[in-house]
């Protein structure tokens, strides 16, 4: 797989259950908003972290070059496998197009080591 390490920092949120999501938290080259019946969940960037939500941050973000077609299988494996392997825990955001794949920016050099290792080609 062809990897691209995107620019910026990026922070995981957690609102509760049935809260507005604030403005300001989309934007820039990644943003994810998940709503579930126990929390709303939000990927931003770290600067647009919205006041009152739990937030971990910091966290960097692989893009998977696609766009990947549905029928194919395995390819969230082939880059999780490498990065438990290498002890890099890892949070992965699909779209319809493409894969993201999420780790501490204190182990993105780690990270880019172990997908290398594992044959994958990492852009920066």
């Amino acid at each position: 797989m062809r990897l691209s390490v995107l620019a910026g920092e990026l922070a995981v949120c957690r609102l509760a259950a049935g809260a507005d999501v604030p403005p300001g938290v989309e934007g820039g080259e990644l943003s994810a908003v998940v709503r579930t019946a126990d929390e709303i969940s939000i990927v931003c960037a770290a600067a647009n972290a919205p006041p009152g939500a739990t937030v971990e941050t910091p966290w960097r973000a692989f893009k998977v070059a696609g766009p990947l077609d549905f029928s194919m299988i395995g390819i969230v494996a082939s880059l999780t496998e490498p990065l438990a392997t290498a002890g890099v825990s890892a949070l992965v955001i699909a779209t319809f197009d493409t894969d993201y794949v999420l780790v501490r920016a204190a182990e993105l050099e780690r990270a880019v080591a172990a997908l290398e290792e594992a044959g994958h080609l990492v852009e920066r």
